[in-house]
Order: C-alpha cells, then sequence, then structure tokens
C-alpha cells in the first residue's frame, strides 16, 4: 500500500479511542506490568506516545515543511519518565487524546501534497528523510505500541494459559 494521507489521518485519529477502550479503568496489575527486566508496562508506553506527541510528529513535520535547518532534534527515549511521573492512566489517556486531536487538527491545516510530501528532513540517525517517510512511520509507531500493549499484557497470562501457550501467538505459539 503506497502512503496516503487521506489513509493514514483515519488510524492516527481512532488510536486514542483504541488506547482507552483497552486500558482504561483497568487494575494496577496489568498497567504497572512488563515482559520483565528493562521492558516497558503500559503506563511507559503510553507516557512514550505522549512524549512523541510534544516532541516528534508534528515538529519533525513542522521542520519539514519549514524554511531553514532541516536536522531534528534527537529523540530522547527516556523522555517518557518525566511525563508519567505522578500521573495516573487516566491522566495519561486524556492527556494524550487532547494532544492527537490538537496535533491532527494542525496537520489537516497544512497543505500536504505529493510535492510536499516528497520534502526532506535530516534525521539523527537515519539521515534523509522524507515528510512522507515520517507520516507513515507515525501510523505504524501506533501500530506498534498497540501491538506492543496486548503483547505486553497478554505475558501476564503466560503461565495461566497451560498447554494453549502454543497457539497464542502473541505469547510466542505458532499460531
Amino acid at each position: 500500500m503506497q502512503f496516503e494521507i487521506q489513509q493514514a489521518i483515519p488510524v492516527l485519529e481512532r488510536t486514542p479511542q483504541v488506547l482507552e477502550t483497552l486500558l482504561y479503568g483497568l487494575p494496577d496489575e496489568w498497567i504497572n506490568s512488563n515482559e520483565g527486566g528493562d521492558t516497558w508496562t503500559p503506563v511507559d508506553i503510553m507516557a512514550h506516545l505522549i512524549f512523541g506527541e510534544k516532541t516528534d510528529w508534528i515538529p519533525r513535520t513542522l521542520i519539514i515543511m519549514g524554511e531553514g535547518s532541516k536536522e531534528f532534534v534527537p529523540f530522547d527515549m527516556e523522555g517518557h519518565h518525566a511525563i508519567k511521573k505522578g500521573k495516573t492512566m487516566s491522566q495519561l489517556l486524556d492527556e494524550f487524546k487532547v494532544l492527537r486531536k490538537e496535533n491532527l487538527a494542525l496537520l489537516k491545516t497544512m497543505e500536504i501534497t505529493e510535492e510536499t510530501l516528497d520534502r526532506t528532513g535530516i534525521h539523527p540517525l537515519l539521515g534523509t528523510v522524507t515528510l512522507r517517510h515520517l507520516l507513515a512511520a507515525w501510523v505504524v509507531h501506533d501500530l506498534t505500541h498497540i501491538h506492543q500493549l496486548s503483547r505486553v499484557m497478554a505475558k501476564q497470562y503466560y503461565e495461566a494459559v497451560g498447554p494453549w501457550t502454543q497457539f497464542m501467538g502473541v505469547l510466542g505459539g505458532k499460531r
């Protein structure tokens, strides 16, 4: 599938609702558990998504669409820790919903054309990227973290499903 902004926006619009449906009101055991070690909890994932809304997708879009330096500020993979401090999951979900709505409203005011989708910026690790790459990555980033959330949550029942583990792809089974 080729990237088209009109096909991307509906996915970006639905992400807050998907996350809210999955996470709102769950007990702490679901939202504060991870896959072991330094892996992320659902709280970490939500804070990371908020941090991205504030520092990544639209700021980098504006860099590409603007004049002057096209270099992106490196993304701080630890920036989510300050975001989550002292917040409940419902507060994180609400904050994400507001930020995403504002960011999409701003995106919709931009004149995104086939020509502007080919404009470039400079990613600190990837080098030259297009606006098309960035916006497609935003969609896939959402889907990646939705997948990650379902995997993290499923792992909490790894032992509980007993012999069915072999049929549970999310748990590493063959299905």
